[in-house]
């Protein structure tokens, strides 16, 4: 019995695997052939009826384009490719087909009708001779509603005519060029771009027997305003900053760059969110090298979603393990136009506010966006306030903790006396007090940025004075601790860059490991280090110390920015096409005489 149960199931196996079963389920070829012959049956009924009614002149015109159209498809079903595309699942890079009933099937298929609910499939007949059967493709709420029906349907549908040849020649050519009013029309030969139109808010049109489509761009999406910059106020200077629309910031720099040499190039990142990311550049200013290899990276990019542009700089700078901030993010046009024309390169991603400005050198971090707008004293004065807080911010905590472990002779002996005192009550050892007010300060800094509004400022002014004097009258730390603490905190709010500013922070830390063990040894060492790898860091193939390490033609705009009229050149590390930014003589009116004393010579 068992033997003849393993010959049964070997017979099975021999007559399933050599003899050709049909499948239980229609595959897409099948369901496409059906839907070509149903049509070859309406032809021929129509021809049929045609022919018996003696209407030979008034239909044979009408039933030779309709007999083209179905040879074109019958060509397109060769039953090999089909059956190999359906079977590997490649529908995306089909190309269009002749047929509407075909290209609405696989837009179904592709968007996952009638499950999704916003995508939109409008059939329209174009009213011509003979009459043109079409389909519009479009997400709702990505289109503006207006725009569609003035520049789309009321021109095809409402404003037709029975007189018109729309067959006659190329089809999509004579709709584009006569019968849509509308700036921005592409025209699409495969389900690829059409995807990439339609989901950009385009509306897609495809037409009855004509294997390519049109996308019309009317986007409409609702976005936020162009509003004041919340994270980079200033004193001077302009008060719009940029939106979450890609389109919105390209216009803001356009205005403050008119320049017909800035170029906007436009690339997709992420294989399923195709993110538009824009790379900004004057052409005639910019060096062609570094454009190539910024173009290089951004396409070499490979992910699935693309979050924001802080998202994308990490997939393509030069030192991703470092806390240092390799470009400068701003959400200012007035301070990416100034960049621009140095000859730097400036990167969008729709959908976020923040323009990443590469490459960049440590210094420019220090630079705010009104400094031109101020008299060169109080600019410089304000930068050397900057770096000097940048200072603080980063030795203080460890210089106190060295003195007070090892070098207590390096202070005075009233200051000595007197932190000693306040000292007395405590059972720690003055790192512990270091660390727990630096973690204590970081809380409360993270507390107020993820509280909104108002309340979040006031929670870190009070759990600041609260904590603090808390901390004393517990005994807890000491008096000299917290006024430490408390003068680190407010220099590192004077870097005007935010990543710069949570790297200062993120050292700080290391460099107090180092004092606690080895005093002013391990501070020297360990911000020689520092050095070391600061001067080793690249900003996307320019050093990151220029014009220090190594050495350059640093110019007036480096430490010390000197006034407006002695900006001749442009910055040497970036090695520009046209290097001069000012004739020698900027200020020509200083040669010629006053208005009006002229004439009295």
């Amino acid at each position: 019995m068992r033997a003849n149960n393993v010959i049964t199931n070997g017979y099975y196996f021999l007559k399933k695997l050599l003899l050709y079963q049909p499948p239980s389920d229609p595959t897409p070829f099948l369901e496409a052939f059906l839907r070509y012959a149903h049509r070859v049956i309406a032809f021929l009924t129509k021809a049929n009826m045609s022919l018996s009614q003696g209407h030979y002149s008034d239909k044979t015109k009408n039933l030779k384009i309709e007999y083209q159209a179905l040879e074109k498809q019958q060509s397109e079903l060769e039953p090999i490719l089909l059956a190999y595309q359906s079977g590997q699942g490649v529908l995306g890079e089909r190309s269009l087909s002749t047929s509407l009933e075909e290209n609405r099937q696989i837009i179904e298929s592709l968007y996952h009708l009638p499950l999704n609910k916003d995508i939109v499939i409008r059939e329209i007949d174009i009213a011509s001779d003979p009459l043109v059967k079409a389909m519009a493709i479009f997400i709702d709420g990505m289109v503006d509603t207006k725009i569609q029906n003035l520049a789309i349907f009321q021109p095809l549908m409402l404003l037709g005519s029975d007189q018109r040849r729309l067959y006659d020649g190329d089809l999509v050519d004579n709709i584009i060029r006569k019968y849509l009013p509308t700036s921005q029309v592409q025209r699409a030969g495969n389900f690829a771009k059409l995807q990439e139109g339609i989901n950009g808010g385009d509306t897609a049109l495809i037409f009855d027997g004509i294997a390519e489509a049109i996308l019309v761009n009317t986007k409409g999406w609702e976005h936020r305003s162009i509003e004041k910059p919340s994270t980079e106020p200033t004193v001077r200077g302009s008060q719009s900053g940029f939106t979450e629309n890609l389109r919105t910031n390209t216009t803001l720099i356009r205005t403050i760059m008119r320049n017909s040499d800035l170029v906007t190039e436009l690339f997709k990142v992420g294989q399923r969110s195709q993110t538009t990311v824009a790379m900004l550049y004057i052409k005639s200013v910019a060096n062609p090298q570094l454009v190539a290899e910024i173009k290089r990276r951004i396409q070499g990019v490979r992910t699935d979603d693309l979050e924001s542009s802080g998202t994308l700089i990490q997939f393509i700078e030069d030192h991703p393990l470092l806390p240092f901030p390799q470009s400068l993010s701003t959400e200012r046009p007035d301070r990416v136009g100034p960049h621009l024309s140095e000859g730097r390169i400036a990167l969008i991603a729709d959908g976020n506010p923040y323009i990443h400005i590469l490459p960049v050198s440590f210094f420019t971090f220090f630079h705010a966006s009104e400094d031109f707008s101020l008299p060169f004293p109080i600019a410089n004065f304000q930068r050397f306030l900057r770096l000097f807080g940048t200072l603080i911010a980063t030795v203080l905590p460890s210089l106190y903790i060295a003195i007070s472990y090892f070098h207590v002779e390096a202070l005075p002996t009233q200051l000595l006396l007197a932190i000693a005192g306040s000292r007395e009550d405590v059972p720690f050892p003055a790192w512990f007090e270091v660390l727990i007010m630096e973690i204590s300060f970081e809380l409360i800094r993270e507390a107020g940025v993820r509280v909104p509004g108002v309340l979040g400022t006031t929670i870190g002014i009070v759990g600041a004075i609260v904590l603090g004097q808390a901390a004393i009258s517990a005994h807890i730390v000491s008096p000299a601790v917290v006024v430490v603490i408390a003068i680190t905190g407010l220099a590192s709010f004077t870097i005007p860059e935010y990543l710069m500013s949570a790297a200062i922070r993120l050292i700080r830390f290391s460099l107090l490991l180092f004092s606690t063990y080895m005093g002013l040894v391990g501070l020297a060492t360990s911000l020689l280090w520092l050095t070391v790898i600061l001067c080793s860091m690249k900003s996307f193939g320019m050093p990151y110390m220029v014009p220090i390490a190594p050495r350059t033609t640093a110019g007036f705009d480096v430490v010390v920015r000197g006034p407006v009229y002695s900006q001749k050149q442009r910055p040497d590390a970036l090695n520009t096409i046209d290097q001069k930014r000012q004739p020698q003589i900027s200020r020509p009116w200083k040669k010629k005489q006053p208005a009006g004393k002229e004439d009295e010579e």
